[in-house]
Protein backbone atom coordinates (compact mmCIF):
# COMPACT_ATOMS: atom_id res chain seq x y z
CA UNK A 1 0.00 0.00 0.00
CA UNK A 2 1.31 3.48 -1.18
CA UNK A 3 2.34 6.03 1.26
CA UNK A 4 0.18 8.70 0.04
CA UNK A 5 -2.96 6.55 0.09
CA UNK A 6 -2.29 5.83 4.05
CA UNK A 7 -1.89 9.42 4.76
CA UNK A 8 -5.18 9.48 2.60
CA UNK A 9 -6.72 7.54 4.88
CA UNK A 10 -5.12 9.49 8.13
CA UNK A 11 -6.54 12.97 6.68
CA UNK A 12 -9.20 13.36 5.01
CA UNK A 13 -11.32 12.16 8.08
CA UNK A 14 -10.61 16.12 8.90
CA UNK A 15 -10.39 17.62 5.50
CA UNK A 16 -14.24 18.31 5.49
CA UNK A 17 -14.54 20.07 8.43
CA UNK A 18 -11.90 23.03 7.65
CA UNK A 19 -13.34 23.56 3.91
CA UNK A 20 -16.74 23.08 4.91
CA UNK A 21 -17.67 26.82 3.47
CA UNK A 22 -16.24 25.76 0.22
CA UNK A 23 -18.22 24.74 -2.90
CA UNK A 24 -16.78 21.81 -3.51
CA UNK A 25 -16.87 18.15 -3.81
CA UNK A 26 -16.39 15.16 -0.85
CA UNK A 27 -13.47 15.73 1.23
CA UNK A 28 -10.53 13.85 -0.97
CA UNK A 29 -11.37 14.53 -4.32
CA UNK A 30 -10.44 17.83 -6.21
CA UNK A 31 -13.32 19.71 -7.23
CA UNK A 32 -14.51 19.81 -10.55
CA UNK A 33 -15.54 23.25 -10.00
CA UNK A 34 -13.71 26.69 -8.75
CA UNK A 35 -12.87 27.00 -5.75
CA UNK A 36 -11.34 29.92 -4.28
CA UNK A 37 -12.94 32.42 -7.41
CA UNK A 38 -12.08 35.57 -4.62
CA UNK A 39 -10.13 36.51 -2.31
CA UNK A 40 -12.53 36.63 0.61
CA UNK A 41 -13.61 33.46 -0.08
CA UNK A 42 -9.23 32.92 0.13
CA UNK A 43 -9.37 34.42 3.47
CA UNK A 44 -12.07 32.90 4.88
CA UNK A 45 -10.06 29.59 3.93
CA UNK A 46 -6.65 30.97 5.33
CA UNK A 47 -8.41 31.89 8.70
CA UNK A 48 -8.64 28.22 10.15
CA UNK A 49 -4.64 28.16 10.35
CA UNK A 50 -4.78 31.40 12.56
CA UNK A 51 -6.48 28.73 15.06
CA UNK A 52 -3.78 25.92 14.59
CA UNK A 53 -0.61 27.15 13.06
CA UNK A 54 0.61 29.14 15.90
CA UNK A 55 1.88 28.75 19.38
CA UNK A 56 -1.26 28.98 22.31
CA UNK A 57 -1.22 30.86 25.18
CA UNK A 58 -3.10 28.68 28.31
CA UNK A 59 -2.02 27.01 31.25
CA UNK A 60 -3.55 23.60 33.07
CA UNK A 61 -2.53 21.77 36.29
CA UNK A 62 0.55 21.20 36.55
CA UNK A 63 1.54 23.18 33.34
CA UNK A 64 0.62 21.59 29.64
CA UNK A 65 2.33 21.93 26.25
CA UNK A 66 1.06 25.43 26.15
CA UNK A 67 3.49 28.96 25.92
CA UNK A 68 3.00 29.64 30.14
CA UNK A 69 3.35 26.18 30.91
CA UNK A 70 5.29 24.41 27.99
CA UNK A 71 8.69 24.74 30.03
CA UNK A 72 7.31 21.57 32.75
CA UNK A 73 8.98 19.50 29.93
CA UNK A 74 12.49 21.03 30.74
CA UNK A 75 14.90 22.05 33.45
CA UNK A 76 13.05 24.99 33.94
CA UNK A 77 9.83 24.55 35.21
CA UNK A 78 8.45 21.10 37.76
CA UNK A 79 5.43 19.85 38.13
CA UNK A 80 5.02 16.91 40.95
CA UNK A 81 5.13 14.30 38.30
CA UNK A 82 7.63 13.93 35.92
CA UNK A 83 6.97 14.46 32.05
CA UNK A 84 7.29 11.76 30.81
CA UNK A 85 9.12 12.19 27.07
CA UNK A 86 11.51 13.87 29.72
CA UNK A 87 12.14 10.97 32.13
CA UNK A 88 12.37 8.44 29.40
CA UNK A 89 8.66 6.87 29.64
CA UNK A 90 7.64 6.93 26.19
CA UNK A 91 6.92 3.69 24.82
CA UNK A 92 5.93 2.68 20.90
CA UNK A 93 2.83 2.15 22.34
CA UNK A 94 2.70 5.79 22.62
CA UNK A 95 3.64 6.66 19.32
CA UNK A 96 1.31 9.58 17.93
CA UNK A 97 -0.16 9.76 14.89
CA UNK A 98 1.28 12.24 12.71
CA UNK A 99 -2.35 12.48 11.10
CA UNK A 100 -2.79 16.05 12.19
CA UNK A 101 -0.26 17.49 11.08
CA UNK A 102 -0.82 16.01 7.55
CA UNK A 103 -4.63 17.16 7.49
CA UNK A 104 -3.30 21.05 8.04
CA UNK A 105 -0.47 20.43 4.89
CA UNK A 106 -3.25 18.90 3.07
CA UNK A 107 -5.76 21.67 3.75
CA UNK A 108 -2.77 23.94 3.06
CA UNK A 109 -2.22 22.42 -0.54
CA UNK A 110 -5.46 22.01 -1.45
CA UNK A 111 -5.48 25.98 -1.44
CA UNK A 112 -2.46 26.23 -2.87
CA UNK A 113 -3.31 23.87 -6.17
CA UNK A 114 -6.39 25.76 -6.77
CA UNK A 115 -5.13 29.66 -6.21
CA UNK A 116 -5.02 30.60 -9.84
CA UNK A 117 -8.73 29.69 -9.58
CA UNK A 118 -8.55 33.81 -8.24
CA UNK A 119 -8.65 37.20 -10.06
CA UNK A 120 -5.42 37.76 -7.66
CA UNK A 121 -6.17 40.89 -7.09
CA UNK A 122 -6.35 43.23 -3.39
CA UNK A 123 -5.00 41.08 -0.66
CA UNK A 124 -4.35 37.84 -3.00
CA UNK A 125 -0.41 37.32 -2.39
CA UNK A 126 -0.72 38.69 1.58
CA UNK A 127 -3.59 35.42 1.78
CA UNK A 128 -1.21 33.34 -0.46
CA UNK A 129 2.14 34.01 1.41
CA UNK A 130 0.20 33.26 4.99
CA UNK A 131 -0.61 29.79 3.25
CA UNK A 132 3.00 29.47 2.60
CA UNK A 133 4.01 30.45 5.67
CA UNK A 134 1.41 28.01 7.59
CA UNK A 135 2.57 24.85 5.27
CA UNK A 136 6.13 25.63 6.65
CA UNK A 137 4.89 25.73 10.15
CA UNK A 138 3.35 22.50 9.84
CA UNK A 139 6.08 20.83 8.30
CA UNK A 140 8.79 22.29 11.53
CA UNK A 141 6.63 20.82 13.76
CA UNK A 142 6.92 17.50 12.38
CA UNK A 143 10.67 17.89 11.96
CA UNK A 144 11.14 18.87 15.56
CA UNK A 145 9.70 15.86 16.78
CA UNK A 146 10.32 13.49 14.14
CA UNK A 147 12.90 14.32 12.09
CA UNK A 148 12.80 13.33 8.54
CA UNK A 149 8.72 12.98 7.06
CA UNK A 150 6.86 12.78 3.70
CA UNK A 151 7.36 15.81 1.60
CA UNK A 152 3.66 16.30 0.12
CA UNK A 153 3.38 19.49 -2.43
CA UNK A 154 0.11 18.52 -3.82
CA UNK A 155 -3.30 17.63 -2.59
CA UNK A 156 -4.44 14.23 -2.00
CA UNK A 157 -5.48 12.43 -5.55
CA UNK A 158 -7.54 9.57 -5.78
CA UNK A 159 -5.43 7.75 -8.42
CA UNK A 160 -3.26 6.24 -5.98
CA UNK A 161 -0.68 4.49 -7.99
CA UNK A 162 0.07 8.15 -8.07
CA UNK A 163 0.57 8.90 -4.91
CA UNK A 164 3.97 6.78 -3.53
CA UNK A 165 6.11 8.79 -1.99
CA UNK A 166 9.24 8.27 0.18
CA UNK A 167 10.14 9.43 3.64
CA UNK A 168 12.93 12.33 2.90
CA UNK A 169 15.54 13.09 5.19
CA UNK A 170 15.55 15.55 7.84
CA UNK A 171 17.59 17.85 6.11
CA UNK A 172 15.41 18.17 3.02
CA UNK A 173 12.45 18.82 5.09
CA UNK A 174 14.18 21.60 6.61
CA UNK A 175 14.79 22.65 3.22
CA UNK A 176 11.45 22.63 2.26
CA UNK A 177 10.41 24.41 4.96
CA UNK A 178 12.83 27.19 4.27
CA UNK A 179 11.73 27.72 0.64
CA UNK A 180 7.97 27.80 1.97
CA UNK A 181 9.32 30.45 3.82
CA UNK A 182 11.02 32.61 1.34
CA UNK A 183 7.91 32.31 -0.89
CA UNK A 184 6.14 33.76 1.95
CA UNK A 185 8.50 36.43 2.16
CA UNK A 186 8.21 37.72 -1.06
CA UNK A 187 4.30 37.46 -1.06
CA UNK A 188 3.86 38.71 2.15
CA UNK A 189 2.80 42.30 3.15
CA UNK A 190 5.60 44.63 4.87
CA UNK A 191 4.26 46.13 8.12
CA UNK A 192 5.39 48.34 11.12
CA UNK A 193 3.20 46.37 14.13
CA UNK A 194 1.01 43.68 15.04
CA UNK A 195 -1.81 45.45 14.92
CA UNK A 196 -3.15 43.61 12.07
CA UNK A 197 -2.61 40.37 14.10
CA UNK A 198 -2.00 38.80 10.66
CA UNK A 199 1.39 36.99 9.44
CA UNK A 200 3.83 40.00 7.63
CA UNK A 201 7.08 39.25 6.00
CA UNK A 202 9.03 40.28 9.31
CA UNK A 203 6.98 37.04 11.42
CA UNK A 204 8.30 34.56 8.10
CA UNK A 205 11.84 36.28 8.62
CA UNK A 206 11.61 35.12 12.24
CA UNK A 207 10.31 31.69 11.66
CA UNK A 208 13.36 31.50 8.51
CA UNK A 209 15.68 32.49 11.30
CA UNK A 210 14.40 30.26 13.86
CA UNK A 211 13.83 27.24 11.42
CA UNK A 212 17.87 27.45 10.02
CA UNK A 213 19.22 28.23 13.74
CA UNK A 214 17.23 25.08 14.60
CA UNK A 215 18.56 22.54 12.19
CA UNK A 216 21.91 24.36 11.87
CA UNK A 217 22.54 23.39 15.58
CA UNK A 218 21.02 20.37 15.70
CA UNK A 219 23.30 19.08 12.98
CA UNK A 220 26.13 20.12 14.46
CA UNK A 221 26.01 19.19 18.26
CA UNK A 222 24.07 15.56 17.22
CA UNK A 223 27.32 14.90 14.50
CA UNK A 224 29.80 15.94 17.24
CA UNK A 225 28.37 13.49 19.26
CA UNK A 226 28.38 11.00 16.39
CA UNK A 227 24.99 10.00 17.78
CA UNK A 228 21.77 8.42 15.01
CA UNK A 229 20.07 11.88 14.94
CA UNK A 230 22.37 14.07 12.64
CA UNK A 231 21.56 14.02 8.70
CA UNK A 232 24.37 11.73 7.37
CA UNK A 233 23.80 13.16 3.42
CA UNK A 234 24.94 16.55 4.74
CA UNK A 235 28.63 17.89 5.21
CA UNK A 236 29.74 20.62 7.59
CA UNK A 237 29.40 23.27 4.95
CA UNK A 238 25.51 22.49 4.97
CA UNK A 239 25.60 22.89 8.72
CA UNK A 240 27.07 26.59 8.31
CA UNK A 241 24.89 27.34 5.41
CA UNK A 242 21.90 27.04 7.65
CA UNK A 243 23.68 29.16 10.73
CA UNK A 244 24.24 31.83 8.06
CA UNK A 245 20.44 31.74 6.61
CA UNK A 246 19.61 32.30 10.45
CA UNK A 247 21.84 34.90 10.98
CA UNK A 248 20.84 36.63 7.56
CA UNK A 249 17.38 36.01 8.09
CA UNK A 250 17.34 38.13 11.54
CA UNK A 251 19.56 40.75 10.29
CA UNK A 252 16.85 41.12 7.53
CA UNK A 253 14.66 41.89 10.35
CA UNK A 254 17.25 44.65 12.22
CA UNK A 255 18.15 46.34 9.55
CA UNK A 256 14.29 47.52 8.61
CA UNK A 257 15.06 49.75 12.36
CA UNK A 258 11.21 49.60 13.12
CA UNK A 259 11.63 46.66 15.78
CA UNK A 260 12.80 47.82 19.28
CA UNK A 261 12.71 46.56 22.80
CA UNK A 262 10.33 47.23 24.84
CA UNK A 263 11.43 49.90 27.30
CA UNK A 264 10.00 52.82 29.05
CA UNK A 265 13.12 53.70 31.50
CA UNK A 266 11.42 51.34 34.36
CA UNK A 267 14.11 48.20 34.54
CA UNK A 268 11.56 46.39 37.07
CA UNK A 269 8.72 46.22 35.09
CA UNK A 270 9.48 46.54 31.38
CA UNK A 271 10.03 43.18 30.92
CA UNK A 272 7.34 41.53 32.81
CA UNK A 273 4.77 44.41 31.45
CA UNK A 274 5.25 42.84 27.70
CA UNK A 275 3.86 39.40 28.79
CA UNK A 276 0.89 40.60 30.52
CA UNK A 277 -0.52 43.43 28.41
CA UNK A 278 -3.37 42.30 26.76
CA UNK A 279 -3.57 44.27 23.78
CA UNK A 280 0.00 44.62 22.41
CA UNK A 281 -0.86 46.33 19.04
CA UNK A 282 1.06 48.74 19.36
CA UNK A 283 4.65 47.28 21.09
CA UNK A 284 7.32 47.69 19.07
CA UNK A 285 8.77 44.69 20.61
CA UNK A 286 5.90 42.38 19.47
CA UNK A 287 5.94 41.07 15.37
CA UNK A 288 3.09 38.84 15.94
CA UNK A 289 1.01 37.72 18.60
CA UNK A 290 -2.95 36.00 19.61
CA UNK A 291 -5.42 38.38 21.15
CA UNK A 292 -7.29 36.83 24.12
CA UNK A 293 -10.63 38.11 25.05
CA UNK A 294 -11.71 36.69 28.57
CA UNK A 295 -14.77 38.55 28.83
CA UNK A 296 -15.64 36.89 25.87
CA UNK A 297 -17.34 33.35 26.14
CA UNK A 298 -14.48 30.35 25.55
CA UNK A 299 -12.41 33.67 23.98
CA UNK A 300 -9.94 33.58 27.07
CA UNK A 301 -7.24 31.34 28.20
CA UNK A 302 -6.49 29.91 32.24
CA UNK A 303 -3.09 31.55 32.82
CA UNK A 304 -4.39 33.89 35.45
CA UNK A 305 -6.54 31.24 36.89
CA UNK A 306 -4.05 28.42 37.60
CA UNK A 307 -1.57 31.13 38.45
CA UNK A 308 -3.01 34.23 40.25
CA UNK A 309 -2.09 32.82 43.97
CA UNK A 310 1.87 31.20 43.04
CA UNK A 311 0.45 27.95 42.02
CA UNK A 312 -0.41 26.35 39.21
CA UNK A 313 0.62 22.78 40.83
CA UNK A 314 4.10 24.12 39.60
CA UNK A 315 7.67 25.66 40.59
CA UNK A 316 9.78 27.15 38.89
CA UNK A 317 13.43 25.33 39.17
CA UNK A 318 16.92 26.21 40.96
CA UNK A 319 18.48 25.28 37.69
CA UNK A 320 16.71 28.34 36.35
CA UNK A 321 17.01 31.08 38.99
CA UNK A 322 20.75 30.10 39.54
CA UNK A 323 21.67 31.03 36.39
CA UNK A 324 20.61 34.41 36.16
CA UNK A 325 23.55 36.26 36.58
CA UNK A 326 24.40 38.97 39.76
CA UNK A 327 23.26 42.33 39.05
CA UNK A 328 27.35 43.23 37.77
CA UNK A 329 26.84 40.48 35.41
CA UNK A 330 28.84 38.07 36.94
CA UNK A 331 27.51 34.05 38.03
CA UNK A 332 26.26 34.01 41.31
CA UNK A 333 28.43 31.61 43.22
CA UNK A 334 27.11 28.97 45.20
CA UNK A 335 28.66 30.86 48.26
CA UNK A 336 26.45 33.54 47.52
CA UNK A 337 23.17 32.04 46.98
CA UNK A 338 23.66 29.90 50.21
CA UNK A 339 24.33 33.12 52.65
CA UNK A 340 20.87 34.63 50.22
CA UNK A 341 18.96 31.68 50.88
CA UNK A 342 18.83 31.98 54.59
CA UNK A 343 16.21 34.69 54.24
CA UNK A 344 13.51 33.56 51.87
CA UNK A 345 13.14 35.74 48.57
CA UNK A 346 17.22 37.67 48.92
CA UNK A 347 18.31 35.56 45.98
CA UNK A 348 15.80 37.40 43.75
CA UNK A 349 16.24 40.71 44.75
CA UNK A 350 17.15 43.03 41.53
CA UNK A 351 19.30 44.81 43.92
CA UNK A 352 21.57 41.73 43.78
CA UNK A 353 20.29 39.69 40.22
CA UNK A 354 19.84 39.80 36.86
CA UNK A 355 16.01 42.32 37.29
CA UNK A 356 14.62 40.12 34.39
CA UNK A 357 14.69 37.00 37.98
CA UNK A 358 12.18 39.36 39.93
CA UNK A 359 10.00 39.89 36.68
CA UNK A 360 10.18 36.15 36.37
CA UNK A 361 9.38 34.77 39.60
CA UNK A 362 7.29 36.01 42.32
CA UNK A 363 9.16 37.66 45.22
CA UNK A 364 7.67 37.90 48.79
CA UNK A 365 4.78 40.46 48.47
CA UNK A 366 4.52 40.61 45.18
CA UNK A 367 0.81 40.98 44.18
CA UNK A 368 -0.33 38.55 41.46
CA UNK A 369 -4.23 39.91 41.74
CA UNK A 370 -6.04 43.10 42.44
CA UNK A 371 -8.20 41.75 45.71
CA UNK A 372 -5.09 40.58 47.25
CA UNK A 373 -3.25 43.78 47.92
CA UNK A 374 -0.65 42.13 50.06
CA UNK A 375 0.77 40.12 47.92
CA UNK A 376 2.34 36.54 47.97
CA UNK A 377 4.15 36.56 51.21
CA UNK A 378 5.58 33.22 51.30
CA UNK A 379 4.62 30.20 48.62
CA UNK A 380 1.60 28.36 48.70
CA UNK A 381 3.46 25.02 49.56
CA UNK A 382 0.07 24.06 51.09
CA UNK A 383 -2.45 24.77 49.18
CA UNK A 384 -6.11 23.92 48.16
CA UNK A 385 -6.19 22.12 44.32
CA UNK A 386 -4.72 24.53 41.36
CA UNK A 387 -3.28 26.97 43.69
CA UNK A 388 -0.31 24.60 45.31
CA UNK A 389 3.33 25.34 44.49
CA UNK A 390 5.82 23.19 44.23
CA UNK A 391 9.31 24.24 44.69
CA UNK A 392 9.26 27.23 46.48
CA UNK A 393 9.33 29.63 43.38
CA UNK A 394 6.41 30.92 42.34
CA UNK A 395 5.86 31.94 38.34
CA UNK A 396 5.08 36.00 38.37
CA UNK A 397 5.69 35.62 34.71
CA UNK A 398 2.37 35.98 31.96
CA UNK A 399 0.30 36.69 35.22
CA UNK A 400 -2.08 39.84 34.39
CA UNK A 401 -1.02 41.50 38.19
CA UNK A 402 -3.79 43.81 37.74
CA UNK A 403 -6.38 41.52 35.97
CA UNK A 404 -10.18 42.60 36.83
CA UNK A 405 -11.93 39.76 34.94
CA UNK A 406 -13.26 36.41 36.46
CA UNK A 407 -9.79 35.27 37.85
CA UNK A 408 -11.52 31.58 38.81
CA UNK A 409 -13.84 30.57 35.67
CA UNK A 410 -12.41 28.59 33.19
CA UNK A 411 -11.38 30.33 29.53
CA UNK A 412 -11.61 34.10 31.14
CA UNK A 413 -8.31 35.51 31.09
CA UNK A 414 -6.49 37.48 28.40
CA UNK A 415 -2.45 37.35 28.88
CA UNK A 416 -1.54 37.28 25.44
CA UNK A 417 0.00 34.92 23.48
CA UNK A 418 3.19 35.99 21.88
CA UNK A 419 4.40 33.97 19.04
CA UNK A 420 7.12 36.61 17.79
CA UNK A 421 9.30 39.25 19.55
CA UNK A 422 12.53 41.76 18.94
CA UNK A 423 14.33 39.96 21.40
CA UNK A 424 13.76 36.29 19.87
CA UNK A 425 15.17 38.26 16.85
CA UNK A 426 18.16 39.66 18.76
CA UNK A 427 18.48 35.76 20.31
CA UNK A 428 18.81 33.96 17.32
CA UNK A 429 21.13 36.53 15.20
CA UNK A 430 23.55 36.35 17.99
CA UNK A 431 23.60 32.46 18.68
CA UNK A 432 24.22 32.52 14.97
CA UNK A 433 27.30 34.57 15.22
CA UNK A 434 28.56 32.42 17.73
CA UNK A 435 28.22 29.21 16.10
CA UNK A 436 29.70 30.49 13.10
CA UNK A 437 32.21 31.82 15.07
CA UNK A 438 31.81 33.64 18.17
CA UNK A 439 35.61 35.51 18.34
CA UNK A 440 35.26 36.44 15.17
CA UNK A 441 31.33 38.00 15.57
CA UNK A 442 32.62 39.30 19.39
CA UNK A 443 31.39 42.70 19.30
CA UNK A 444 28.39 42.20 16.58
CA UNK A 445 27.17 39.66 19.44
CA UNK A 446 27.52 42.18 22.29
CA UNK A 447 25.43 44.93 20.12
CA UNK A 448 22.43 42.49 19.77
CA UNK A 449 22.27 41.47 23.16
CA UNK A 450 22.93 45.25 24.31
CA UNK A 451 19.19 45.99 24.06
CA UNK A 452 17.93 43.17 26.48
CA UNK A 453 20.26 44.40 28.92
CA UNK A 454 19.67 47.56 28.95
CA UNK A 455 15.89 47.14 29.47
CA UNK A 456 16.46 45.62 32.90
CA UNK A 457 19.70 47.89 33.55
CA UNK A 458 22.15 44.93 33.40
CA UNK A 459 25.86 45.85 31.86
CA UNK A 460 26.87 44.84 28.58
CA UNK A 461 28.20 41.35 27.84
CA UNK A 462 31.40 40.55 28.39
CA UNK A 463 32.23 37.00 27.64
CA UNK A 464 35.18 36.70 30.13
CA UNK A 465 33.43 38.40 33.18
CA UNK A 466 30.29 35.97 32.87
CA UNK A 467 32.04 32.59 32.18
CA UNK A 468 30.99 30.51 34.63
CA UNK A 469 33.39 27.96 35.38
CA UNK A 470 31.99 26.09 38.23
CA UNK A 471 32.28 21.93 38.29
CA UNK A 472 28.43 21.83 38.61
CA UNK A 473 27.63 24.37 35.84
CA UNK A 474 26.33 21.58 33.08
CA UNK A 475 27.90 24.11 29.98
CA UNK A 476 31.36 24.62 31.78
CA UNK A 477 33.31 23.47 29.35
CA UNK A 478 31.77 25.37 26.58
CA UNK A 479 33.23 28.20 24.56
CA UNK A 480 32.76 31.33 26.01
CA UNK A 481 30.86 32.73 23.19
CA UNK A 482 28.27 29.85 23.27
CA UNK A 483 27.76 29.84 26.70
CA UNK A 484 27.01 33.45 27.13
CA UNK A 485 24.21 33.57 24.38
CA UNK A 486 23.01 30.09 25.49
CA UNK A 487 22.14 32.02 29.28
CA UNK A 488 21.14 34.96 27.79
CA UNK A 489 18.46 32.59 25.91
CA UNK A 490 17.80 30.76 28.78
CA UNK A 491 16.93 33.91 30.87
CA UNK A 492 15.49 36.30 28.19
CA UNK A 493 12.97 33.33 26.93
CA UNK A 494 12.36 31.89 30.21
CA UNK A 495 9.14 29.96 30.81
CA UNK A 496 8.02 30.69 27.41
CA UNK A 497 7.51 26.72 25.92
CA UNK A 498 10.76 27.07 24.02
CA UNK A 499 13.25 25.30 26.58
CA UNK A 500 13.16 21.83 25.70
CA UNK A 501 13.41 21.93 21.80
CA UNK A 502 16.91 24.41 22.73
CA UNK A 503 18.27 21.08 24.67
CA UNK A 504 16.77 19.03 21.95
CA UNK A 505 19.07 20.53 19.36
CA UNK A 506 22.17 21.28 21.05
CA UNK A 507 22.39 17.33 21.82
CA UNK A 508 21.93 18.54 25.77
CA UNK A 509 19.90 16.34 27.36
CA UNK A 510 22.81 13.53 28.52
CA UNK A 511 24.24 17.11 30.35
CA UNK A 512 20.79 18.70 31.32
CA UNK A 513 18.25 16.19 32.20
CA UNK A 514 19.91 12.39 32.46
CA UNK A 515 20.22 11.74 36.26
CA UNK A 516 19.17 15.43 37.58
CA UNK A 517 16.68 15.65 39.60
CA UNK A 518 14.38 19.21 39.93
CA UNK A 519 14.51 21.26 42.99
CA UNK A 520 13.29 24.44 44.72
CA UNK A 521 14.05 26.59 46.79
CA UNK A 522 16.28 26.23 50.37
CA UNK A 523 13.69 24.95 53.36
CA UNK A 524 15.64 23.26 56.02
CA UNK A 525 18.83 26.20 56.69
CA UNK A 526 15.95 29.17 56.25
CA UNK A 527 13.50 31.45 56.97
CA UNK A 528 10.86 29.57 55.08
CA UNK A 529 9.43 26.84 57.41
CA UNK A 530 8.32 29.93 59.83
CA UNK A 531 5.68 31.06 57.43
CA UNK A 532 3.56 27.66 58.10
CA UNK A 533 2.26 26.83 60.61
CA UNK A 534 3.18 23.99 63.13
CA UNK A 535 2.38 20.26 61.68
CA UNK A 536 1.14 22.07 58.52
CA UNK A 537 4.26 20.58 56.25
CA UNK A 538 4.56 16.88 57.14
CA UNK A 539 7.57 15.74 55.34
CA UNK A 540 7.19 12.48 52.92
CA UNK A 541 3.25 13.40 52.80
CA UNK A 542 3.06 17.51 52.39
CA UNK A 543 6.61 18.14 51.38
CA UNK A 544 9.51 16.59 50.21
CA UNK A 545 13.10 17.88 50.82
CA UNK A 546 16.59 17.00 49.33
CA UNK A 547 19.29 14.98 52.07
CA UNK A 548 18.45 14.02 55.11
CA UNK A 549 16.92 15.16 58.47
CA UNK A 550 20.58 15.62 60.20
CA UNK A 551 21.99 18.06 57.34
CA UNK A 552 21.80 21.73 58.04
CA UNK A 553 20.73 22.87 54.77
CA UNK A 554 17.67 21.28 52.73
CA UNK A 555 15.51 21.91 49.77
CA UNK A 556 12.76 20.97 48.17
CA UNK A 557 11.87 18.58 45.87
CA UNK A 558 8.94 18.67 43.36
CA UNK A 559 8.68 15.84 42.86
CA UNK A 560 8.40 12.61 45.64
CA UNK A 561 12.31 10.93 45.92
CA UNK A 562 10.36 7.42 45.63
CA UNK A 563 8.50 8.53 42.14
CA UNK A 564 12.04 9.48 40.66
CA UNK A 565 14.89 7.95 42.52
CA UNK A 566 17.65 8.56 40.41
CA UNK A 567 16.55 11.76 38.73
CA UNK A 568 14.96 12.13 35.16
CA UNK A 569 16.18 8.99 33.09
CA UNK A 570 15.72 10.52 29.02
CA UNK A 571 17.02 8.04 27.23
CA UNK A 572 19.49 9.81 25.11
CA UNK A 573 19.88 6.84 22.12
CA UNK A 574 15.79 7.17 21.61
CA UNK A 575 14.31 10.30 22.87
CA UNK A 576 15.40 12.96 20.96
CA UNK A 577 13.26 12.20 18.33
CA UNK A 578 9.78 10.60 18.65
CA UNK A 579 8.47 7.12 17.33
CA UNK A 580 6.25 6.43 14.35
CA UNK A 581 3.32 4.47 14.76
CA UNK A 582 4.60 1.30 13.50
CA UNK A 583 1.40 0.27 11.21
CA UNK A 584 2.62 3.70 9.42
CA UNK A 585 5.84 1.50 8.67
CA UNK A 586 4.11 -1.29 7.41
CA UNK A 587 1.57 -0.38 5.44
CA UNK A 588 4.46 1.53 3.59
CA UNK A 589 5.88 -1.47 3.03
CA UNK A 590 8.85 -0.22 4.95
CA UNK A 591 9.39 2.90 2.77
CA UNK A 592 9.53 4.82 6.26
CA UNK A 593 12.12 3.81 8.47
CA UNK A 594 11.53 3.79 12.25
CA UNK A 595 12.92 6.58 14.52
CA UNK A 596 16.70 5.00 16.18
CA UNK A 597 15.94 3.57 19.62
CA UNK A 598 12.76 2.72 19.02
Amino acid sequence: MKLKYILYILVLSAAGSACFKLDKDPEGVLSTKKPFRSTGEIQNYVNQFYETGLRTQGFSMGGGSQIAGGDVNSDNLASNSPDRRTNGGLSLGNASSIKTQYTHIRDVNYLLANKDNCDKTGNYNQLIGEAYYFRAWYYYQLLKDYGGVAIVKEPLNPDLEAMQVGQDTRSSVADFILEDLDIAIDLLDEQDNSASRRIHRDVARALKSEVALFEGTWEKYHKAKNDPFYDTTIDDAKIQDYLQAAADAAKEVMDRNVWQIHNTGNPLDDYRTVFATTNLDNNKEVLWYRYYDGATVNQGNNVDRYLNKGGGGIGVTSSLVNDYLTIEGKPYSKSDRIAAQSTYGKELMPTVRDPRLSQTVAMPGQVLRPDIPGGMLYPPLIAEGHHQNTTGYAMLKHVQIDYTGNLEAEFAGSTPGIQFRYADILLNYAEALAELDGAANATAIVDAIQPLRDRVGMPGVDFDREYNTDDEYPFKGLDKYIQAVRRERRVEQALEGRRFYDIMRWAAAGDLLVDWTPQGAMFTGSNLPSFYPEGGLVENESIYLTGSTADTQRFILPIAPSTLPGGYQFNVDRDYLLPFQQRLITLTNDKWQQNPGW
